[in-house]
């Protein structure tokens, strides 16, 4: 199946400028520090990269395969369901539409009623500026109104818009989804009203806005600006529509840089309360009475989440329980503070899986778990005892789970690597065909399918858990799947791509990923590594994989990609290794120390210069997770493995290809420019590519032209550094290809 890839092109030329700082008394030379600016001569630089990567690629290849990820792109996309007073909120895609809209049905399968649809702006654009999306949205209690964030270019700096939501008899027949006309020039359906416009709000999103009880206003976290430094500072606001004027006010000023505040109200009492938390550490809690913080669960490490309903305030929490537990006590009693958990009373104990997350309902919990890094749902009484389980497929994800505040219904998201994403939903006092719920083994519980992206996996495909051994006596999981079919050829390893992030306690699940499905119709395989760093088995297996214990997450990386090569399914000529974000500093991380293991690397808007990360964008707020560059002992860490300082000169390293975004507000651009430069003018080996999008930033708001204009080139670049050959059917339609997310 392998072919010799044609010579590549010589990349452009980077000017070399030697700074040397003396770091802990250590010299540390920086040759490329002038490509964290943003002058001329960087976007100069930037220009050429990218004519650089159309050079490199091959357009042939790209041709073949754009059609295929044209296809898989047209298709609808459904979103989560929130459900407020009998209204059912959710964002829908049409086929052929860049961006989401915004829609409300009377009924979970009613007919959709638009309230936003983002196309409209794009459609109506008549100046320079970066193109408008809606990243999120959150309605009222009652229905009445909602809250939604808008992004320019993907900055994730926003615009709150407050809409009202129509009647059925005032949005009137033209709102209907598949109507051309639903929406007008302003983007809005018929009867949506623009009720208030709250520009700038910073970093301002669905987590940290709560709408108060009667409707009247909100509470939200508004931040500062990227472009003056300002993201981490914070505010709490409260804002209140009014007969005349608005009324904003400033509740509370925030400038610790290492903690986030969020927000959540209490439909029935109206009760403020506030979170404090660091971006991985513990949570304290308050209530907001009479004009003051009044603290509640404090002067603790244990993350810890709240949900109010009916009177009772539900406490998820792992202090004293790594895998989670739920307590709850009285809204009145969590209102009154100085609260402590072992005044709670204990609803569901630790159990063998992580608990994600539990939904409560007027008699019922919905409760999600995760065991081995895949889901289970089951129903509860509100005291806990367990009556049924939820019907679910082997392998997967339950992606978001939702309810009713006054009825027994109940929504979630569902998916795995075989299984397109689907919204199901779920009658929570059924009985699964009259099971007796006190029963030994009661029957477990079907939910019905509402809606479902509309691909199918091969047939053929195979799906696997396995675990392989890594250091200190760790067992990792690895998800791998391919296609086993008769008409699948392979001849000896197969072409695969290792996925994984590792870190901020975010686990890696199964996840349908349909612009994988060509490249496993090609004979590929893919796998996800739930290396230490993520949640995969509580608190523990995140603290593995942080601070001076982070190398552990690459250890993982590379254990998976040997175990892989040594099962026989692929060899280090056809292993590529992808990630993004804090994914991206592992892939960097494990292309610096294992340059022989990897055919090829995808190297996503990554950290990679972890000597300086702190002093861009987020970058502060993030050395909780991986240490202070400023300490010591971490600066002894950070530099083994920093993937920017750890590029030794005339190192054969494999082909890499970057990609980073100009308005990326999360990670600066600047660690994917100055490591491409270093590996262009000091290494052997490579291609090594940059492609740097405008008009979007680390993920947020991309139309969907653009997503097939990215996942062409990715894919291109594997297919030809892995040797695959596109299959006969690159021409024909999604499911004659054998069609088919991806994470940060």
């Amino acid at each position: 199946m392998s072919r010799e890839s044609a010579p590549a092109p010589s990349p452009p030329e980077t000017r070399r400028e030697v700074v040397t700082e003396t770091l802990h008394g250590v010299d540390v030379d920086d040759p490329y520090r002038w490509l964290e600016g943003d002058g001329e001569a960087v976007r100069e630089w930037v220009d050429a990269q990218n004519a650089h990567v159309d050079e490199a690629l091959d357009d042939a290849l790209r041709d073949r395969l754009r059609p295929r990820f044209e296809d898989l792109v047209e298709v609808a996309d459904y979103g989560p369901i929130a459900v407020r007073e009998g209204r059912y909120f959710a964002t829908v895609r049409e086929p052929g539409a860049d961006h989401a809209r915004l829609v409300v049905r009377d009924a979970p399968d009613g007919t959709d009623r638009v309230l936003v649809d983002p196309n409209a702006w794009t459609a109506n654009r008549d100046d320079d500026r970066p193109p408008r999306s809606m990243a999120w949205y959150v309605p009222s209690h009652d229905g009445e109104r909602v809250a939604v964030g808008v992004t320019e270019g993907g900055d994730e700096n926003y615009d709150v818009r407050v809409l009202s939501v129509p009647d059925p008899s005032e949005a009137g027949p033209a709102a209907e989804a598949d109507d051309p006309e639903a929406a007008g020039d302003d983007g809005y359906g018929a009867g949506v009203e623009e009720v208030a416009v709250l520009p700038e709000r910073g970093r301002v999103n669905a987590g940290s806005l709560a709408w108060e009880a009667d409707g009247g206003g909100f509470v939200y976290v508004a931040t500062g600006g990227a472009a003056d430094g300002a993201q981490m500072d914070k505010e709490i606001r409260r804002f209140r529509l009014g007969d005349g004027p608005d009324e904003e006010a400033v509740l509370l000023e925030h400038d610790d840089r290492h903690v986030w505040p969020r927000v959540t109200v209490d439909p029935d009492s109206g009760l403020l309360a506030v979170a404090f938390s660091e971006m991985v550490g513990g949570t304290e809690w308050y209530v907001h009475v009479d004009g003051e913080l009044r603290p509640v669960l404090t002067d603790t490490d244990a993350e810890t989440s709240v949900r109010f309903q009916d009177g009772t305030a539900f406490v998820t929490t792992d202090r004293d329980a790594p895998r989670r537990r739920l307590l709850a006590c009285s809204v009145d009693r969590f209102r009154e503070g100085d609260l402590s958990f072992d005044e709670c009373r204990e609803v569901l104990p630790e159990g063998e899986g992580i608990l994600q997350s539990v939904v409560p309902t007027p008699e019922r919990l919905l409760v999600h778990r995760q065991r081995d890094a895949h889901s289970r749902l089951s129903v509860h009484d509100r005291d806990g005892t367990h009556l049924r389980d939820v019907s679910l497929p082997s392998y997967c994800s339950v992606t978001w789970v939702s309810a009713a505040r006054d009825a027994p219904e109940a929504f979630f998201g569902l998916t795995g690597f075989d299984r397109p994403p689907a919204v199901r939903g779920l009658d929570l006092d059924g009985d699964a065909g009259g099971g007796d719920p006190g029963a030994e083994d009661p029957p477990d519980l079907p939910s019905t399918e509402l809606d479902s992206v509309d691909i199918h996996a091969p047939d053929d495909l195979v799906v696997e858990q396995r675990f392989v051994d890594s250091t200190d006596g760790a067992e990792v999981p690895v998800f791998v799947c391919y296609r086993e079919g008769a008409d699948v050829a392979v001849d000896g390893a197969r072409p695969t791509l290792l996925y994984g992030y590792g870190g901020f306690r975010n686990s890696v699940t199964p996840s349908f990923g349909r612009f994988r499905l060509p490249f496993l119709a090609d004979g590929g395989a893919f796998a996800a590594v739930c290396a230490r760093g993520g949640y995969e088995y509580g608190e523990p297996w995140h603290e593995a994989g942080m601070l001076a214990d982070k190398q552990h997450t690459f250890d993982d990386f590379v254990a998976a990609g040997e175990a892989l090569c040594e099962s026989g399914l692929t060899d280090a000529d056809h292993l590529a290794v992808a990630g993004g974000s804090n994914g991206g500093l592992s892939v960097g991380a494990v292309v610096t120390q294992r340059p022989d293991l990897w055919a090829a690397a995808q190297c996503a808007v990554p950290l990679l210069d972890m000597l300086r990360f702190h002093r861009f964008l987020l970058g502060e707020s993030w050395t909780t997770e991986y240490g202070h560059p400023e300490d010591p002992e971490a600066f002894e860490y950070l530099r083994d493995y920093s993937p920017y300082h750890n590029v030794e000169s005339g190192e054969t390293y494999p082909p890499v290809y970057f990609t980073t975004a100009a308005s990326d507000t999360r990670v600066h651009p600047s660690h994917a420019r100055k490591t491409t430069a270093r590996l262009q003018n000091e290494a052997d080996g490579g291609p090594f590519l940059l492609r740097t999008k405008s008009e979007t930033g680390h993920g947020v708001g991309k139309p969907a032209s653009m997503i097939v204009d990215e996942q062409t080139d990715s894919w291109a670049f594997l297919y030809e550094r892995l040797g695959v050959e596109v299959g006969n059917d690159a021409e024909g339609d999604v499911d004659d290809s054998g069609p088919d997310r991806d994470g940060a």
